[in-house]
This record gives C-alpha cells, sequence and structure tokens, in this order.
C-alpha cells in the first residue's frame, strides 16, 4: 500500500514538474544542495581515473622514449655511414683527377686486404688476372706511387709496397734530375736514398719522382719528398730519408698502371707508320684531279707536239705512293 501511494505521488510530480513550473525553484534550490554530494560522490572516479591516466601517460612516455631513443640511433648510424659515403666519394674524385693526369690507361682497384707479417708490407686487391693485371705492373694512389704488383690470381692480387724491405725504385730529383735509388725501410712512412753523393746537389723539400729507368715503373710519378739530409765529412755519401707522398697505409682506393710496353724500336716503327699514313692521306687531299686547261690552237705550220712515246723517251715509271693509292 505504502509503495502504490509513493508511486502515485512520484507520478503526479512528475507530471506537475512537467505541466506547470511550481516546482522549478525547488528543483533549483534542491540542484544547489545536491551539488556537494555529486562532487563527493564522483571524486573517487575522477581520482581514479587520474591516477590511471598518470600511470599510462608514463608508460607511453617511457615506451615514446625508447622509440626516439632507437630512431636516434639508426639517424646516427646513418649519419655515420654518410660521413664515411662522403669520404668515399672525396677519395674517388681525388683518384679521378689523379686519374685524369695520367697518360696511360688506368684501371680502378680497392683494398681488401692487408698482409699480417709485420716484416712484410704488402696488400691485396680485388683485381686480377680476369681485369688483365699482370706482374710488375704499377700501382699508385691519388698522391702518388704506391708499389708494384708482385703476385697475379685470376680475382685479386697481391701489391709490394715502396716501403718493404725487399722494394727500391729508380728514382729523380724533380728539380734538377738528379738520380738516385729509394729503397723501403720497413717503416710506412720512410724511405732512404742509397748511394748519394756528399756533394750532390738535394735538399730537404725536394720531391722525388720516378725515373722510368729499368722500364718497370713509368716516369714522372711523384714518389716521396724528401725530409732529411744528413752531410758527414768523413762519409762519402750522404744520408736522405723521405716520406713517401702516397698515403701507404691509409688509402682504401687505387689505380693500376697500364703503361706503354712497346720497346723503343716498336714505338720508333710505329711513329714512322702512323706518319706515313698520315702523309699518304694528306698526299690524297692534295693530289685531287685539277681542271684540264684549254689547249690553244697550234700555229700555222708549227709541228705538233710529240708524245714521250714517240719522242723516244720511255714512259715516267709509277711512284709507289701512286701504286698504294
Amino acid at each position: 500500500m505504502r509503495l502504490l501511494v509513493l508511486t502515485v505521488l512520484s507520478v503526479a510530480l512528475m507530471v506537475v514538474d512537467a505541466r506547470f513550473d511550481t516546482l522549478k525553484p525547488l528543483r533549483s534550490h534542491m540542484a544547489q544542495v545536491l551539488t556537494p554530494f555529486y562532487w563527493l560522490a564522483e571524486r573517487p572516479v575522477r581520482l581514479w581515473e587520474s591516477v590511471s591516466q598518470q600511470f599510462s601517460s608514463r608508460d607511453e612516455l617511457i615506451a615514446e622514449n625508447e622509440k626516439l631513443k632507437a630512431e636516434a640511433l639508426l639517424l646516427q648510424r646513418r649519419l655515420q655511414k654518410l660521413a664515411t659515403l662522403t669520404e668515399q666519394n672525396v677519395r674517388l674524385r681525388e683518384l679521378l683527377n689523379s686519374a685524369a693526369l695520367v697518360d696511360d690507361k688506368v684501371l680502378v682497384g680497392e683494398l681488401i686486404g692487408i698482409d699480417p707479417n709485420p716484416f712484410t708490407h704488402r696488400i691485396l686487391i680485388d683485381k686480377g688476372e680476369k681485369d688483365g693485371v699482370f706482374l710488375g705492373q704499377p700501382v699508385l694512389d691519388a698522391l702518388g706511387l704506391m708499389g708494384q704488383v708482385v703476385e697475379v690470381m685470376p680475382y685479386s692480387a697481391r701489391v709490394l709496397l715502396l716501403t718493404d724491405n725487399t722494394h727500391s725504385i729508380p728514382v729523380q730529383v724533380n728539380r734538377n734530375g738528379l738520380r738516385a735509388i729509394a729503397i723501403g725501410t720497413g717503416n710506412p712512412e720512410r724511405l732512404e736514398l742509397r748511394h748519394v753523393a756528399d756533394t750532390a746537389d738535394i735538399k730537404e723539400g725536394d720531391l722525388l719522382v720516378s725515373s722510368g729507368l729499368g722500364q718497370r715503373f713509368p716516369a714522372g710519378y711523384p714518389v716521396a719528398t724528401v725530409n732529411e739530409v744528413i752531410h758527414d765529412s768523413g762519409q762519402p755519401f750522404a744520408v736522405v730519408r723521405a716520406v713517401p707522398t702516397a698515403r701507404l697505409n691509409r688509402s682504401r682506393y687505387l689505380l693500376l698502371v697500364f703503361s706503354d710496353q712497346r720497346t723503343p724500336e716498336q714505338r720508333a716503327v710505329d711513329a714512322a707508320l702512323a706518319q706515313e699514313a698520315a702523309d699518304r692521306e694528306a698526299g690524297a687531299v692534295a693530289g685531287a684531279p685539277a681542271p684540264t686547261p684549254a689547249t690553244a690552237p697550234a700555229a700555222p705550220g708549227a709541228a705538233p707536239l710529240a708524245s714521250p712515246a714517240a719522242a723516244g723517251v720511255p714512259p715516267a715509271a709509277p711512284t709507289t705512293e701512286g701504286a698504294r693509292q
């Protein structure tokens, strides 16, 4: 019975509140009174949401931080690779500029190994017999001569560096043409010149270039720069030390030089044949048939011109050049 009364009363209040404005002030006052209770009732929920959001935000920040660290590490690796590629590009440009200054045919090779024996100065390159590499072939980098090929394999080759104890190269002072022999000392930063007279005109800073003697290294390539000259009045020869111009322990890209292997006689014969062919071509151009001049009428009573055969003169033999044409 009580439930029925309360139900009817509730329905009546809802109808009155919907149809009339009588209960509006009461609803407003009730809202003011109940607002603190609403706030208190909602507070635990908001507190829980705030704590959950803080923890979730912290986890998200940690995850994002880890992700950014990984990305930064990848970017640093790429940056290092970019720096390496930039340096590699600079070295290749230097090598190409050096190749442009070389008259002979060249082949670019890359260093792929170093001899582990500390008492020998040898390197392994990625070019071999399949690429036309041959024993004794000169090898240089962007700054000067490095050595020569001493072992050829199908796809690789070993290069003996200038500073090896067993290596020597004929050189000359670029300033005055003084000739000497530069030998390796086992030190990658030093060469020595043997049997240089104590009175020889050589001084610090002189550039030593290959002289071409021995027909192993082509002439004119930089070899070393003199950095020390010691004169001893009691000795017939001066002590001359030099620093190689090539970066023997730093260069990665090398040039294999295919120099002219012809003998001087072959070069002279080839030059003569080339000159003869040029002269023949010039003669062919100059010997084009010219227009025949008009023959003047013979004067009355004049004897006709006799042909060479009629005059008893044998015809001229054809020239060698004409026969060849």
